[in-house]
């Protein structure tokens, strides 16, 4: 069987460093739980796709997150990135090759190029899959930052509800259609369950954040916004909308968990955006595959149903493809991306 790697992108695993006291030289793979797959980029290739791993062996367990496996060193934490993909709350069971190295690498590129736009927790990658940052407390909300209309704002907005979180939306509107200027939707942060819309009232007077610091976040929340939607508009991408996370470090608040990547944004092929239409065919997000997981009638409930080899392949090149195209590495014309039909009739 002819195992194949992308060695331009992974860095030998020993670059962890040996300060972190993590069990590296063993010749083996054996800090990882993995599956041998095929490789979504090598013609005939295979590659390990990881599951879980276990870096300080049995002597610190992680927090396992959907796709993130969080390690607790005191005043800073470790972020490894597995090969987890999740769709409605839900940890499916096939494995995407290769995303957590393209998700660590978008994270990266972002919070070291948006850093003079609002502070953030990032303080080095430390291989192709972790990197460190800074352990701030949690502010447990979810800043949902729009620029087009679409998602839950467009359910409820075609229901005719014309205040969402407490911003009021002029009438008009069509599905995508990007809005009069962006806006905040936020929503508690639930570790079980879904999350719910929260207004600013709500928040004070809940003691979540005081109005100066609510003042503070939301200027924060559209300057990155109105930075990364330049950014990618310069590489002919859309972001339509993202999914920040604060916390308090210090005395500060500093941005933390993620920027827009693959499963944080909505990102759209500018060539392929028309408004009063839906987005999912050539979209650089999760979106692709949620609305292939509705298409066959499943929502999170039950067992999470076995994705077929041309739907994770096309995840991948859109995980992959949203860090060359943002990162400037390849132009978005150039993704080999097939339409959710069409991928679907391979399918079959």
């Amino acid at each position: 069987m002819k195992v194949s790697f992308i060695l331009h992108y992974v860095f030998n695993i020993t670059t962890l460093r040996a300060q972190y006291g993590m069990i590296m030289i063993r010749g083996s793979y054996d800090i990882y739980d993995y599956e041998i797959v095929r490789d979504p980029f090598i013609e005939g290739g295979y590659t390990k796709a990881i599951r879980a791993s276990r870096l300080f062996g049995s002597e610190k367990s992680p927090r396992r997150g959907k796709v993130r496996d969080v390690y607790d060193l005191g005043d800073e934490l470790l972020l490894f990135h597995t090969d987890r993909i999740s769709a409605f709350d839900r940890v499916l069971n096939s494995l995407i090759p290769y995303k957590g190295v393209f998700l660590t690498l978008l994270s990266t590129y972002w919070f070291v190029k948006s850093k003079h736009i609002y502070p953030n927790h990032f303080l080095e990658q430390v291989n192709e899959r972790t990197i460190r940052v800074l352990k701030a407390q949690r502010i447990d909300i979810e800043w949902i930052i729009r620029g087009y209309l679409y998602g839950s704002a467009w359910r409820a907005y075609s229901k005719g509800i014309r205040t969402i979180s407490g911003v009021k939306l002029p009438n008009g509107l069509q599905l995508a259609e990007e809005l009069p200027e962006p806006i905040l939707t936020p929503t508690t942060k639930s570790e079980h369950g879904h999350d719910r819309e929260i207004t600013k009232k709500e928040i004070i007077a809940n003691g979540i954040l005081t109005p100066d610091e609510w003042n503070e976040i939301e200027e924060a929340c559209f300057r990155l916004y109105e930075f990364y939607q330049s950014e990618a508009r310069k590489v002919g991408l859309i972001i339509a909308d993202l999914k920040l996370e604060f916390g308090r470090y210090k005395g500060n608040i500093i941005q933390i968990d993620e920027p827009p990547t693959h499963d944080s944004a909505r990102i759209w092929i500018a060539k392929y955006y028309e408004p009063g239409k839906t987005q999912e065919e050539y979209c650089l997000d999760k979106e692709f595959l949620r609305r292939y997981l509705r298409l066959i009638g499943y929502a999170g409930e039950g067992e999470p149903p076995n994705i077929p080899w041309p739907i994770v392949k096309q995840v991948a090149i859109r995980v992959k493809g949203a860090y060359e195209v943002l990162a400037g590495l390849r132009r978005a014309e150039d993704l080999e991306l097939m339409g959710l039909k069409e991928a679907i009739k391979v399918t079959k």
